[in-house]
């Protein structure tokens, strides 16, 4: 973070003294305006509901200029690594600041890939749940559990126990979802093979039976390996502000990123794919590719309260980057598994070519996200549309712990509080019951 040469200066049309604010350069992207001392200055605080115009912090992880589609982990294009690099080279890369070397690699796969069993009482714990839970439910409930079983890895503040709790999330993560989709279904746990690739070894887990042996589609294996990469981190979003929120109070690892999977599951973040994919099954069961026109034209009407998923999104103005390589795998894995003309991936296409084609989309930059292609995807695989949110928040977690890492090493940070402008009822009296 670099002073600027020029200043802002905030003047008041009452007569108060005019304030100068230090301006700050980061090495891409907008600067920002240091409001800290404000409140010291003034007695003011700023409003900025959402934090639509607020930085809350200093951050070398992700970057992302929305206007341009660019999307960037430590530099490197999201194009980049999701062709010529592995998921767990990309955790590498997040969690360290570069790329592995060929050692590096060799150690890191081989660190995370021999820890992904969990503590044989997780079952014990899964069993206290509802078959029918919402995988969702279950995963926040475990991930906290997490913290019972590893308490030589709870303090926040050791590098060491971070980098041991880090290890041992990532590895984890994948073996507790397989879990509670195995549970939801009633079938026998597969426990990990550390032979298997990080992504072969969670659709092993997934959709294996002790009955017989299970053979990882390469196909699939690399779709499923991108969907986590393209998922992996995404600047100061939600859940990510969340696990920062949280951290920031001392928590453990394990609490934190369990923050971060509880807000993960809001249709509105996490849960968009699902929430598209409940959208094209609502359109099949109201007649299919022949009521797409109409299902558009009702989202054009602002008093239809119909909502169009999957299409748009918060930061990018611009086609997001994710979705055009989530595409070129909907594609491939639709082919692989002979779906093409399965009709609710046709409705999907006819979905999009009609948003990609109206003007009233097109004005609007209502382009297809990266949620739209995954859930499909997801789909064609056999994923149920419920644990979408939980592959999610599997790839995610590696980059909510590159950001709480990041953090707690920045000696400007503080527990967070942000504050309000208060619009309720100032001081008064309580009266005796008969007065009320």
């Amino acid at each position: 973070m670099k002073l600027a040469e020029n200043k802002a200066t905030l003047s008041f049309s009452n007569g108060s003294p005019s304030v100068d604010l230090p301006v700050y350069q980061g090495s891409v992207g907008p600067d920002v305006i240091d409001i800290r001392k404000l409140y010291g200055q003034t007695g003011m605080f700023t409003y900025d509901p959402g934090f639509l115009s607020t930085a809350s912090c200093q951050s070398a992880i992700t970057y992302i200029d929305g206007d341009k589609g660019e999307l960037l982990y430590r530099g490197y294009p999201i194009e980049q690594l999701a062709t010529q690099c592995d998921y767990l080279d990309t955790c590498y890369l997040l969690l360290k600041g570069e790329l592995p070397k060929q050692a590096e690699r060799n150690g890191f796969h081989k660190l995370v890939l021999s820890h992904t069993m969990v503590n044989e009482q997780m079952q014990f714990f899964l069993r206290g749940f509802r078959r029918d839970a919402h995988p969702m439910a279950v995963l926040t409930g475990l991930i906290g559990a997490l913290s019972a079983f590893y308490h030589d890895s709870t303090d926040i503040n050791n590098p060491e126990h971070r980098d041991v709790a880090a290890i041992r999330l990532i590895s984890k993560m994948p073996t507790l979802v397989a879990m509670a989709y195995k549970y939801g279904r009633g079938e026998p746990y597969m426990y990990p093979r550390n032979e298997l690739s990080y992504a072969g070894n969670f659709l092993r887990m997934m959709f294996g039976t002790p009955c017989e042996d299970y053979k990882v589609n390469p196909v699939i294996e690399r779709a499923m390996d991108r969907i986590f990469i393209l998922h992996a981190d995404h600047e100061q979003n939600a859940s990510t502000s969340t696990v920062r929120l949280c951290g920031s109070s001392g928590t453990n690892p394990f609490a934190a990123i369990a923050a971060g999977v509880a807000c993960l599951w809001g249709p509105a973040h996490g849960g968009a794919n699902e929430a598209c994919l409940n959208m094209l099954e609502d359109i099949q069961r109201q007649g299919g590719v022949a009521k797409v026109g109409q299902f558009m034209e009702q989202v054009k009407d602002k008093n239809s309260g119909v909502k169009l998923m999957g299409f748009g999104h918060r930061v990018y103005k611009n086609y997001d980057p994710r979705a055009k390589l989530m595409q070129e795998t909907c594609n491939e894995v639709l082919a692989e598994l002979g779906l093409e003309n399965d009709p609710l991936f046709k409705l999907a296409k006819e979905l999009e070519k009609i948003a990609l084609e109206d003007d009233y989309f097109v004005q609007r930059k209502l382009y297809p996200n990266v949620d739209f292609y995954s859930g499909i995807v997801q789909r064609a695989i056999g994923i149920p549309v419920n644990l979408f949110t939980g592959i999610f928040a599997l790839a995610r977690t590696v980059g909510w712990i590159a950001q709480l890492n990041e953090m707690i090493g920045d000696p400007e940070y503080k527990i967070g509080r942000p504050r309000q402008l208060f619009t309720g009822y100032v001081t008064r009296d309580v009266k005796p019951v008969s007065e009320r």
